[in-house]
């Protein structure tokens, strides 16, 4: 994707220097945003979903997910929104959540509007990155290697995992798993990898 003008997403009010920094390059960055742009329809119905079944727990957590992934791209704004909703999913704020909700997911409409040339173009393939149905894998066997006191293969295993494009905060936890699994610490590096499986898709 060489060709590929990244001054056209300036227009949709990304930060791209912050969504290449956060992802690791270019062609990572742009991998991101075809997966943040394909992600949306799931998404938007699971968010509406929870709020119309008063699934306050839920909501809370998936619009944490979508903080996270809109900040990882370089959607700073609507990430600080999804954000606030997050911290009312928390205080229990309903009246706070169901006036802004329409608001986030509008905007949320309107950026995967404005991705959709790099969000249907030909999917950017990146080096060491791994599929999901390898991370799950990848991390199952993890998990045994660890089990097993094996550190030289958890840490191959470890370094394989991290071609998944996790978010921010699970990129962070494998991280402290792999430091644990330098210093012996069996453990505390398979609570971790359990804590981050289901960011796997």
């Amino acid at each position: 994707m060489s060709d590929f003008d990244m001054n056209t997403l300036c227009e949709p009010g990304l930060d791209v220097s912050a969504g290449m920094s956060f992802t690791g390059g270019r062609d990572r960055y742009l991998s991101a945003l075809q997966r943040y742009y394909k992600s949306y329809d799931a998404n938007r119905e699971k968010v509406e979903s929870a709020l119309s079944s008063s699934d306050i727990e839920n909501y809370t957590i998936l619009v944490h997910a979508l903080k996270s992934n809109s900040k990882m791209i370089g959607a700073a704004d609507l990430g600080a929104l999804f954000e606030e909703l997050e911290m009312a999913g928390k205080a229990g704020d309903t009246d706070k959540i169901r006036a802004l909700t329409q608001k986030a997911l509008a905007d949320y409409q309107e950026l995967h509007e404005k991705l959709r040339p790099v969000g249907e173009m030909e999917q950017v393939q990146t080096d060491g990155e791994i599929s999901g149905d390898v991370a799950k894998e990848t991390a199952e066997a993890l998990l045994a290697a660890l089990d097993d006191f094996d550190d030289e293969l958890s840490a191959k295993l470890a370094a394989k995992l991290s071609g998944y494009p996790f978010r921010i905060t699970q990129k962070t936890k494998l991280k402290e798993a792999t430091d644990y699994i330098s210093d012996f610490m069996y453990d505390e590096a398979a609570a971790l990898i359990r804590e981050i499986l289901p960011a796997i898709e």
